[in-house]
């Protein structure tokens, strides 16, 4: 699929920042042999910057945390119809690649639209992505704990109710671990999701939340939520939210009773990047 956006002027640097996630409330396949599907929890302590100069040649920049290949960005210009890559590109991520936090999905969006001019649609910029990743996070969505989406496909399966505002302070537990786009071993959600659309309360998502981070992790391994759930209950969360194919780990709490000795809590539990959020509430 090719986009033909305006290429912004010669000399002109444009800037954009896309926020990320923190892993997924929800993450798994609808019935034993259906899709993957996921409900994502929106981070905007997270994020990718990006600012990108016309120019001849082609620069690109990206610090200690490389999320952006000099071959995918070449791949992302053709994609765009702008013909050779050329510019000065600089992104800086606020998570670490692979982290599960979406540095991958939000460096590409970040990216196309300072190339674009912001010009995409989200149904175009999610076509996008998935062209070049194989699946995405669907962080070009306004209210994207607002959708049921399908990683894989990158279309919306549904509307979910409202997330009420929560607290969370969450950070990384060892390596991250890139998304494979063709693996579908997820456990199955169905009910979970069902369940989801019928619950109302803090309470009632985040344990929802934390049955879907137990199920994956027995069935996929990865970094075990259990250490940071017992941790949660003693400090009060509601539950627990992890990255089903990556390193989040974190506590949902309700807003305003977090405990001050959270962060120091997981640091000491082998978590690294701690950061303190509030999701969902209205629009």
């Amino acid at each position: 699929m090719r986009h033909h956006p305006h290429c912004p002027p010669r000399g002109v640097a444009h800037h954009t920042r896309v926020a990320g996630h923190f892993g997924e409330l929800l993450q798994g396949r609808l019935g034993p042999d259906g899709p993957v599907a996921l409900i994502t929890l929106p981070c905007p302590a997270l994020a990718v910057r990006a600012t990108w100069k016309p120019g001849p040649g082609l620069g690109l920049w990206q610090g200690a945390r490389p999320v952006l290949s000099g071959t995918r960005l070449r791949q992302l210009f053709a994609t765009l119809g702008l013909g050779r890559a050329r510019g000065r590109l600089r992104l800086r991520a606020d998570m670490p690649p692979g982290g599960g936090a979406g540095a991958s999905t939000a460096a590409l969006l970040a990216t196309a639209r300072c190339l674009s001019g912001g010009a995409l649609s989200p149904e175009a910029e999610a076509a996008l992505c998935l062209s070049l990743e194989g699946a995405t996070d669907p962080l070009m969505l306004a209210r994207p704990e607002r959708t049921l989406w399908a990683p894989r496909r990158a279309v919306a399966l549904g509307s979910l109710p409202p997330l009420p505002a929560i607290d969370v302070v969450g950070g990384f537990a060892g390596a991250g671990r890139p998304t494979d786009p063709v693996d579908m071993r997820f456990a199955d959600i169905d009910d979970l999701v069902a369940d989801w659309r019928r619950t109302a309360t803090r309470a009632g998502f985040a344990a929802l939340a934390s049955e879907s981070a137990r199920r994956n992790h027995a069935l996929r391994g990865g970094p075990d939520p259990a250490p940071v759930q017992a941790a949660g209950r003693r400090l009060g969360a509601l539950g627990v939210v992890a990255a089903h194919t990556g390193a989040a780990l974190g506590l949902i709490f309700a807003p305003g009773t977090v405990p001050p000795d959270t962060g120091q809590t997981l640091r000491a539990l082998g978590l690294f990047g701690v950061v303190r959020f509030r999701a969902g509430g209205a629009a």
